[in-house]
């Protein structure tokens, strides 16, 4: 079969589409004959080196959707020729709050979805939704499930509340516009420029920010009003720009650190608001089905922004690193 194949992670030009050998389903696992998957920044750090317990060669990518095309020894209520999307990792564990220590994600340890073919576990899989397409539906698994999680399961999210979004136009971000939309919630976001701006506020957000403006830190309160929740993957240079707007009992959740490690903050601006700082990382199946259930309920589809297929598929990783703006960037097979 024919897979985005990394052997050396030498950047995303070291990646390359290779003939490698299809897998077979073990028990418990079923193949599923991938019809599209998409490109994250994840492969991006991957593709240079910038991830932990780093195995190669490996074949990319974490999101996926397909149909069942063999059944391995020892699974039921899966027939073959089933429309499905993957679940983006394995081993989640019992814990609803923190995964487990053999925990990982497709693409990186385990094989990845920008294939022809992937073996997962039978459990790792859920209806397609039947309003979307496959590249729909293999656009949505890790950051959909990212923001859900980071925002309905640690950000308690209620509807009337005030959100802010920072990073709008990448796939978590514009998820968690959506998923807030629907929920009932008053969202506001930051963005790299006025066009990434207004096409939030056609998706339905009540106004933005530009996060290269030195001075937006002066802008927020006025334009929020107060903000309950903040979902942000680039906490880094943001933080101290809409802290002194979060309102009493406010959730601050971080997924990501995009744009550098160090947070600096004033405890104040934390304990004498009641106020939480919380971690969260992709979610476990509970979350995914959840996401799905929601998705579908709203009729939510992702914004898809390029479509490339397999056979180029470093060119899809290149448009992420080089042109992204907004949404997503999908691979057909």
């Amino acid at each position: 079969m024919k897979a985005l194949y990394l052997e050396n992670a030498e950047g995303p030009e070291s990646t390359r589409v290779a003939e490698v050998e299809t897998p077979e389903p073990g028990p418990g696992e079923v193949r599923v004959a991938l019809k599209a998957a998409s490109i994250n920044h994840r492969e991006l750090f991957i593709s240079h080196g910038q991830y932990p317990g780093m195995v190669m060669p490996v074949t990319l990518g974490c999101d996926g959707a397909g149909i069942v095309d063999k059944v391995g020894a020892d699974v039921s209520g899966v027939d073959v020729g089933s429309e499905v999307v993957l679940y983006p990792a394995r081993n989640w564990g019992p814990n609803r709050h923190a995964p487990a220590a053999d925990f990982g994600l497709l693409g990186m340890p385990f094989a990845g979805t920008i294939a022809e073919y992937i073996c997962i576990p039978a459990e790792n899989l859920a209806p397609k939704p039947a309003f979307m397409s496959f590249e729909e539906a293999g656009a949505m698994p890790l950051t959909a499930l990212t923001s859900w999680r980071a925002l309905m399961f640690k950000g308690q999210l209620q509807a009337g509340e005030t959100v802010l979004i920072s990073g709008v136009g990448g796939g978590v971000a514009t998820f968690g516009l959506a998923f807030a939309v629907a929920k009932g919630a008053n969202v506001h976001v930051t963005g790299e420029s006025q066009e990434v701006l207004d096409r939030a506020i056609e998706m339905g957000a009540k106004g933005g920010l530009l996060y290269t403006d030195p001075d937006w830190r002066k802008q927020v309160g006025k334009l929020t009003g107060g903000i309950d929740v903040v979902l942000d993957g680039a906490p880094s240079p943001s933080f101290a720009n809409y802290v002194r707007a979060i309102n009493p009992g406010a959730r601050i959740v971080i997924y990501g650190s995009t744009a550098g490690n160090e947070v600096k903050f004033n405890a104040t601006d934390i304990f004498l608001k009641s106020a939480s700082i919380v971690g969260s990382q992709v979610g476990d199946p509970q979350d995914f089905r959840e996401m799905l259930a929601f998705a579908g309920e709203h009729r939510i589809k992702p914004v898809i922004e390029a479509t490339y297929p397999l056979a180029k598929a470093k060119e899809a990783l290149l448009h992420l690193r080089d042109q992204h703006k907004f949404g997503k960037v999908v691979v057909t097979m």
